[in-house]
């Protein structure tokens, strides 16, 4: 790859896993140093660093939950704490369920839409 993300910044929320996980992946490709976001993932996450890791590029964990307000705080302080200055946001972090529409529970919905 061109490194064209080189000397830039990137956290990726909901990272330890699928689409989030591969978009880490793919910043570090292009030589972005990455925060890798998890919410209770800490293995997935450690997994992605180790990739990314392998392959000479910069990651770092960090657990935080964005519905948390503190967490998400924490989560800019590490970012910037293990990097500098933050360059690149990707909010991925979701919820999900899986269950018939007809039994979500209606915290499921309340969660989606606040």
């Amino acid at each position: 790859m061109s490194k064209k993300l080189a000397g830039k910044v990137a956290l990726v929320t909901g990272a330890s896993k699928g689409i989030g996980a591969g978009i880490a992946k793919h910043l570090a490709a292009e030589g972005a140093a990455v925060v890798v976001n998890y919410a209770s993932s800490k293995e997935g996450a450690e997994r992605v660093v180790s990739k990314i890791k392998a392959n000479g590029g910069k990651a770092v964990a960090v657990q935080a939950n964005m519905a948390k307000k503190g967490d998400i705080e924490r989560l800019f302080a590490e970012a910037k704490k293990a990097f500098g200055a933050l360059d690149i946001l990707v909010n991925n972090a979701g919820i999900y369920e899986f269950a018939p529409s007809k039994i979500l529970r209606k915290s499921s919905t309340t969660s989606i839409s606040t």
